[in-house]
């Protein structure tokens, strides 16, 4: 059996490693504070330019989601104001954003935007997701600095199983904990097809605001999920969310 030294270095590592993947995803913290500053002092153009740059490597929250679309909305651009609703219903659904997209997009009636209970439980780890691995996180030191305290004492393999399924939980909540894969629609009108090709027959005839379930990608075209079928979109008709 390897030392308990050298147990105890192959998981620090393994920590450090997830530690630093999480720093990395924080770095752009402080420039998101300052354009908060910013919008603050309606210096909006600023704070986009910010929030635009941190949108595009991932790293955004709910209110600055809110915040984009408002400025957006603010210049006319409905289509940006309602992706960034789009997104931000994702993170926290309510009618009040469905209602405000609806606005936005002259849609009396939307599709896309049902959410289950289950899906809605998932939404909520993945917007915690960050106080969920720091605190799964600090349980694993615990644990490492107890499996270090013990030294040679603890010679069972059943001693090291919670650092080794906290380490796993971790690795699988920081890297694999997602929202579902979905695109709103932003060209209008825009075709469904029940193949992927231009002699499929149409399934319907949307425009912007709706929303759809992306199942896979072929060529220019991605399968979807449309009202309980399987369906195919031309990915140039929908921007991912």
């Amino acid at each position: 059996m390897q030392s308990l030294k050298s147990i105890f270095l192959a998981k620090l590592s393994i920590f450090f490693i997830l530690f630093l993947q999480s720093i990395h995803c924080q770095a752009n913290v402080p420039q998101l504070l300052v354009a908060d500053s910013l919008f603050n002092q309606r210096s909006y153009k600023e704070a986009m330019e910010i929030y635009q740059v941190n949108f595009q490597l991932g790293v955004y929250s709910p209110s600055m989601l809110l915040k984009m679309a408002f400025i957006s909305e603010g210049i006319g651009d409905s289509e940006k104001a309602t992706l960034y609703l789009s997104k931000y219903y994702d993170l926290s659904p309510n009618p009040q954003t469905i209602s405000k997209i609806k606005t936005l997009t002259g849609q009396s009636e939307l599709v896309g935007y049902e959410v289950s209970d289950g899906m809605r439980f998932v939404l909520f780890l993945v917007e915690y997701r960050e106080i969920i691995v720091g605190s799964l996180t600090l349980f694993l030191i615990m644990s490492l600095i107890f499996l270090w305290s013990k030294g040679n004492k603890l010679t069972e393999a059943r001693f090291y199983w919670p650092s080794v399924i906290l380490i796993s939980v971790i690795f699988m909540t920081n890297n694999f904990l997602k929202g579902p894969n979905t695109a709103l629609v932003t060209s209008s009108p825009t075709l469904i097809m029940t193949k992927p090709t231009a002699g499929g027959v149409p399934v319907d005839l949307v425009e912007p605001g709706h929303r759809v379930k992306i199942r896979s990608s072929k060529d220019v075209w991605y399968e979807i999920e449309w009202k309980d079928q399987i369906a195919y979109i031309k990915k140039e008709n929908v921007t991912r969310l």
